[in-house]
């Protein structure tokens, strides 16, 4: 059985940093793209970014958070970071990771119906 745990949120001041971890198991782990979304109470499930599954370890942001935003894969571990720099209020929400299976296109992965396994929420609050 597929597992995506996600940890690490909480409440942050304006201008702090925070890393989430996502970690899989009952996968292939090496075989998925990861991506993470967000979703803020009242708006729809937003694309936060991907980073692929293949050696490159390619990522894709979406524009809100270019520039603040780092993903990375331990493949060792199963485990997919998101690092979040410069942290302002419009980034409050419940974040999910998901998992994508031998995704090609990056591009294609800003969509949330792309994605095979997702994870429970975990919830970030920035306050300003």
């Amino acid at each position: 059985q597929v597992h995506l745990v996600v940890s690490g949120g909480g409440l942050v001041q304006a201008g702090g940093s925070l890393r989430l971890s996502c970690a899989a198991s009952g996968l292939t782990f090496n075989y998925y793209a990861v991506g993470w979304f967000r979703q803020a109470p009242g708006k729809e499930r937003e694309f936060v970014g991907v980073i692929s599954w293949t050696d490159s370890g390619s990522t894709l942001y979406a524009d809100s958070v270019k520039g603040r935003v780092t993903m990375s894969r331990d493949n060792t571990k199963t485990t997919v970071y998101l690092q979040i720099h410069n942290l302002k209020a419009e980034d409050s929400g419940a974040y999910y990771c998901a998992a994508a299976y031998k995704a090609i296109r990056l591009a294609s992965l800003a969509r949330w119906q792309a994605y095979n396994y997702w994870s429970q929420g975990t919830q970030v609050t920035v306050a300003s």
